[in-house]
């Protein structure tokens, strides 16, 4: 059964939280890529940006729901949510819109480990760690080159 190892994208494309929102695009579209790994200084995984990052910093903002009642203002909806889409349609630096909580998975995980991980937590990228050190990436593009090479006669 192959492994991330087997299909994993190395070296890996990686930015800094101080990296401009501009040159993360360039990078995205100059490697034909969804996503980058963001790194502090030492290499250390801090998260990920996708180009769905870059997508909502171009979406209408959506206004939650609130009702007034009395001298009190209920919300009717997360203001978390809006604080966060607020802003990440403001950033100007990879640093101000990368998600936190990333999914990743070892070497050792199977393809079909990893499909499932996509599926179920509709992530298209998923950093491959060693011992905690990131050695790679793979991407939906990667599920997808490794089935037809499983295929073949």
């Amino acid at each position: 059964m192959r492994k991330a190892k087997d299909i994993m994208t190395a070296p890996v494309v990686t930015v800094t939280p101080e990296t401009s929102v501009r040159h993360l695009a360039r990078l995205l579209l100059e490697h034909r890529i969804n996503g980058v790994p963001v790194v502090d200084d030492t290499g250390a995984l801090l998260g990920i940006v996708t180009q769905a990052d870059l997508i909502d910093q171009s979406k209408r903002l959506h206004i939650p729901t609130v009702v007034a009642l009395l001298d009190s203002v209920i919300f009717l909806e997360s203001p978390k949510r809006f604080e966060r889409d607020l802003r990440k349609m403001a950033g100007t630096t990879v640093g101000e819109i990368y998600t936190r909580d990333v999914v990743t998975a070892d070497e050792e995980t199977t393809v079909e480990q990893i499909a499932t991980l996509m599926a179920d937590r509709r992530v298209n990228t998923i950093p491959i760690l060693r011992e905690g050190t990131l050695v790679g990436v793979v991407g939906r593009g990667d599920i997808v080159r490794s089935l037809l090479v499983d295929s073949k006669p």
